[in-house]
């Protein structure tokens, strides 16, 4: 194995932006050390994103959780044709990731949320996306709705709001109802740190 760091052993060509719409996608041309010593040329597509933010609100009292139900175009296109339950989420804009989850948990869900509490920061994806989420679980109550919810209008979000027991969604992983990583990864951290 190199001794070599992996700042040392990565050179950067060129980027060429193949798209820059709804994320950049960069095509990164790039010298690698291998490990071995060996040297090649290699070529990546990447798709920029930024950080994002992931919040499971928890209800303590009822044993429930809020999860949002939404077309997710690139799921579709695999397959998996019924909207996906998913956590709260969405881009960190010019603020906090704190900040981020109690927008996005008023935006989407309708609610106030209360002790926000982080659980991790991990890539989505990252073979293909510089996408990182920052994820959290926090506290509602049935009295801590303030709108209806459902997403941004200016986002072309159509986003339904659904409440389940943890017990519930977490049965739903094994079942294969929830497939989106962040919502196992924080369903599964939630349930371990309750038992």
């Amino acid at each position: 194995m190199s001794g070599k760091s992996l700042e040392e052993r990565v050179r950067l060509v060129s980027s060429d932006v193949l798209a820059d719409d709804w994320a950049t996608l960069t095509r990164h041309t790039f010298d690698y050390e291998r490990s071995d010593g060996t040297r090649q040329r290699l070529s990546r597509e990447v798709y920029e994103r930024g950080d994002a933010v992931a919040v499971l609100p928890f209800d303590p009292a009822r044993g429930t959780v809020l999860l949002t139900r939404q077309l997710r175009l690139p799921a579709f296109l695999r397959g998996d044709t019924a909207p996906l339950l998913e956590v709260c989420a969405g881009i960190i804009e010019d603020e906090s990731a704190e900040a981020s989850a109690y927008r996005e948990s008023i935006e989407e869900l309708g609610y106030a949320l209360s002790d926000l509490s982080f659980v991790c920061k991990a890539y989505s994806s990252p073979g293909a996306l510089t996408e990182r989420h920052w994820c959290y679980t926090a506290t509602y109550r049935e009295d801590d709705r303030v709108n209806e919810g459902g997403g941004a209008a200016d986002e072309d979000e159509d986003i339904e709001i659904v409440e389940l027991s943890l017990g519930e969604a977490f049965g739903m992983i094994a079942s294969g109802d929830i497939v989106d990583m962040k919502t196992i990864l924080l369903l599964q951290h939630l349930t371990l740190s309750r038992s």
